[in-house]
């Protein structure tokens, strides 16, 4: 098949642009057509089995929130602010919550992912604005990704981090191989490294013996997270990592891998069943990331070691501080799973938002094989021009470049989601809206904040 571009706008492209009302049919083309629809959902049959069709995209999803760049700021605030920024996580996840939660509305109700919407309700002048936004988001997302592979390859197996990065390339062939045998042996994989995640995390957690009345303190907020210019950077930092943009995109565009039906009603069990889904993963996600955080201080922080950021530090440290030899393995298994995790879902993100923003129909392998290299090019070339001893300061740079990318995405997602014209009888309920602009809000002015810091030598 050859590569080919839309290039006139559908019917329904016209009339969302022109009217900037109601879409009055579905995109010509849905993005990931390859896997679109095609997962059965039973018609008939208990709950329990129709939900588990919709079991899966919200573990894709939550692959994001634990990714290496989290990793790298819940190390940074766990060694430098011990517990305090448990409550950041706690927030992020819950602002995770509910934008998934309106992601999983709009591609139900509307049958578009966020970047069909914003290409379809947004003129040609806002919609491509947004697509580079969103590509330098899934680029800073994949520095961190290929920089956490790379260091898990080079802890476990000595490879050298230049040789890593190019490595990391080879999860396009892992896409392909799994969604040839199906889009649920994708989600299998991906379930099956979180498993593995969790019990290294678990058992790390149990040799650490952290504090727990000072672990259950540190859920609570405190005025020094805004007081402090530092801790605010990796609060926003955590905040990026955790509710990050591509994350908007991949979710709306993978929650229609099922074929739910076209019935309000279908709809609406849809709905249900696919926050059901994402709400639990991002659960086990901020589980993830609170024991990441919780970690470095019952480590590092307790120990005297403040300035503990660089992964690789990180992990030879573990050893001498919890007495088990074995706690370096799982940390630096761990973080190669959540690599490969992470990497594997920002290629379909890529894929999403090169679809959705720009029209554009090429072959899967070429599609995958190009989104993945807009990404990895950058990626590889910053990683090798900053080299090991310096990872750190720009994995936490990359998520802060997330954090100030989140508006851009978020508001759409607000704007789309509250329109009854767009929605239908699926519309966001006014409490939701209201949540989710206050969201929206607090990390605008959290990045106006930073960015004053930053300006003002603060």
């Amino acid at each position: 098949m050859d590569a080919k571009t839309a290039a006139l706008p559908t019917p329904a492209t016209e009339v969302g642009r022109s009217s900037g009302s109601s879409w009055q049919r579905a995109p010509s083309e849905p993005s990931l057509a390859d896997v679109f629809r095609s997962i059965p959902v039973l018609s008939q049959g208990s709950s329990w089995r129709r939900f588990a069709a919709f079991f899966g995209p919200g573990y894709l999803v939550a692959v994001g929130y634990m990714d290496p760049g989290n990793w790298a700021t819940s190390i940074a605030g766990g060694s430098k602010f011990g517990y305090a920024l448990l409550f950041i996580a706690l927030l992020s996840n819950i602002m995770a919550i509910v934008l998934q939660a309106l992601c999983a509305r709009l591609a139900i109700a509307s049958g578009r992912d966020l970047a069909q919407a914003c290409r379809d309700g947004y003129p040609q002048w806002a919609a491509y604005p947004l697509w580079l936004l969103a590509e330098t988001a899934i680029i800073a997302t994949d520095v961190a990704e290929v920089i956490g592979t790379a260091i898990g390859l080079n802890l476990l197996f000595g490879i050298p981090l230049e040789i890593g990065v190019l490595l990391t390339a080879l999860d396009v062939f892992v896409v392909l191989l799994l969604q040839r045998l199906g889009f649920r042996y994708l989600e299998a994989f991906i379930i099956t490294m979180l498993g593995v995640i969790a019990v290294c995390f678990a058992v790390q957690i149990a040799l650490a013996d952290p504090e727990w009345g000072a672990v259950i303190r540190g859920f609570a907020p405190t005025i020094d997270i805004v007081r402090n210019p530092e801790m605010l950077y990796l609060a926003l930092g955590i905040i990026g990592a955790t509710v990050m943009p591509h994350n908007l995109y991949l979710h709306s565009a993978i929650v229609q891998t099922r074929d739910y039906g076209t019935s309000t009603k279908e709809k609406r069990e849809a709905l249900k069943f696919a926050t059901i889904d994402s709400t639990v993963a991002l659960m086990l996600a901020l589980l993830i990331n609170a024991s990441i955080l919780i970690l470095a201080a019952a480590t590092f922080y307790k120990a005297g070691n403040t300035t503990v950021a660089e992964l690789s530090e990180a992990q030879s440290l573990l050893h001498p501080l919890l007495g088990s030899a074995i706690a370096p393995t799982l940390f630096g298994i761990a973080l190669l799973c959540c690599g490969l995790n992470s990497t594997v879902t920002a290629t379909l993100a890529g894929q999403a938002v090169m679809e959705g923003f720009l029209h554009i129909r090429l072959p899967a392998w070429m599609r995958r094989l190009l989104t993945r290299s807009v990404a990895l090019i950058p990626a590889a070339g910053v990683t090798l021009f900053y080299g090991e001893g310096e990872t750190s300061k720009l994995l936490i740079l990359t998520q802060v470049i997330l954090s100030l990318q989140l508006p851009f995405a978020i508001v759409p997602l607000v704007q789309f989601t509250a329109n009854r014209r767009k929605m239908g009888d699926l519309v966001a309920p006014r409490w939701l809206t209201a949540v989710a602009t206050v969201i929206a809000a607090t990390i605008i002015v959290l990045n106006a904040k930073l960015i004053f810091d930053f300006a003002s030598g603060g």
